[in-house]
């Protein structure tokens, strides 16, 4: 996909920076889960022989802002590709390219975590501690055993995408028929325009906030669904990520106006996060602590476009090839991740040399996986909407001469 930002008119400009962000979004993602096993006192998967406050730390920092970064981004990429296509080939587009991935790639990507977990517990001679549904917090009551044995794990954010895409293309067509294209169009913009103030992060972080308070904690911050069932809690929060990207694309230069501020944006970011960590969760009324969270969450979305728009103007192919390998890598990353932890749970060496062998090996083998078999074949075409040349032994183009005769 083609990332740009319209400048006058129907112009476009790319901006490079965006590669590096979705594609730094996705990798944190996995280290998000590779660091699970750490946490101390949290409920995952499995346990490893070590655990550290600052590896809570870390990822309580990754899960403030991670998804709704990347569901900005998909709102602002959203609106873009809808002008382009049209609604309807727009939404055909996502539930093809997002919907049935999802539903495809469920069995090696979800239910292979079952496997891989019993077969690491028999070798440490222990009972699996958890089904995947209930990794990440307390299984809710009243949810049919039958979805929560196919429960959607890590690809929750699909399923929550999709939704997001749906909801938008409908309220956009009751805009249009109760407004009119060029009122619409104009009410959008006006939005746009709020948003990439100094003060717009004010009102992105509402729907954030009502998230939290509707969910009553702010322990664990937004909480993924359990199945795929709208959760209505993480529901309005990513909604309101994706409505902060599509309206930002409405508005020209909005996101080189956030830009403009990224020093303001990356200071205030450090100081809330530090508070959302110093401030007791338990103790401190829910109403500052929910919006000092949704601050901080949104200060770093907006702290790290405007950094990626500000200094990453130019292209690199390494990071355009990330970026295309990254959605590839966040769907099967999950039960390799595991598989790598249980096999160093039991050993005492330090947590960052586990980590980083983690995270190496899982690197190797979805790039590897990417480069062979996604790429430039059909399923990259179905995940990215191209086929792109292969990096690693790309394939020679072929000739009418194929050789020289000697003789």
């Amino acid at each position: 996909m083609t990332y740009s930002t319209p400048t006058h008119g129907t112009a476009t400009a790319r901006i490079h920076g965006l590669d590096t962000l979705r594609a730094t979004a996705l990798a944190l993602g996995i280290v998000l889960h590779a660091l699970m096993p750490f946490l101390p006192g949290i409920p995952w998967l499995f346990s490893d022989s070590r655990s550290s406050p600052i590896a809570h730390l870390t990822v309580d920092w990754i899960h403030l802002f991670r998804m709704v970064l990347f569901m900005t981004l998909a709102g602002f990429f959203g609106r873009m590709v809808l002008h382009r296509r049209r609604a309807g080939p727009y939404v055909r587009d996502r539930l093809l390219r997002i919907g049935l991935p999802a539903i495809a790639f469920w069995p090696v990507a979800v239910a292979s975590i079952g496997v891989v977990i019993g077969i690491g517990a028999a070798l440490r001679g222990q009972a699996p501690e958890q089904a995947p549904e209930a990794a990440t917090a307390t299984t809710p009551d009243g949810v049919p055993e039958v979805l929560l044995l196919f429960s959607p794990a890590h690809l929750w954010f699909l399923w929550v995408l999709v939704e997001c895409v749906l909801i938008t293309v409908v309220l956009r067509a009751i805009a249009l028929r109760l407004l009119g294209r060029e009122r619409s169009g104009r009410i959008a913009s006006r939005i746009g325009g709020l948003l990439a103030a100094p003060g717009g992060i004010v009102l992105a972080a509402i729907p954030y906030l009502a998230c939290l308070l509707m969910q009553g904690t702010t322990v664990g911050g937004i909480r993924e669904p359990y199945t795929i069932l709208p959760s209505v809690t993480a529901l309005t929060a990513y909604l309101g990520a994706f409505l902060v990207g599509w309206f930002l694309h409405a508005q020209a230069g909005s996101l080189h106006r956030i830009a403009r501020g990224w020093p303001a944006q990356l200071a205030a970011a450090v100081v809330l996060a530090v508070a959302v960590q110093v401030l007791p969760a338990e103790q401190t009324p829910l109403l500052l602590h929910a919006s000092l969270m949704a601050l901080a969450g949104w200060t770093w979305t907006f702290a790290l476009i405007g950094l990626c728009v500000r200094f990453l103007q130019r292209e690199s192919r390494l990071m355009r090839y990330l970026a295309d390998a990254s959605y590839w890598s966040y769907l099967l990353h999950l039960p390799i991740v595991i598989a790598v932890g249980l096999a160093l749970a039991d050993l005492d060496w330090p947590i960052l040399v586990k980590l980083a062998i983690t995270f190496t090996v899982t690197a190797v083998l979805l790039l590897g996986s990417y480069d062979l078999f996604v790429r430039s074949t059909w399923i990259g075409k179905w995940l990215n909407g191209h086929r792109h040349p292969r990096a690693l032994a790309p394939r020679r183009p072929t000739s009418a001469k194929a050789s020289e005769r000697v003789g």
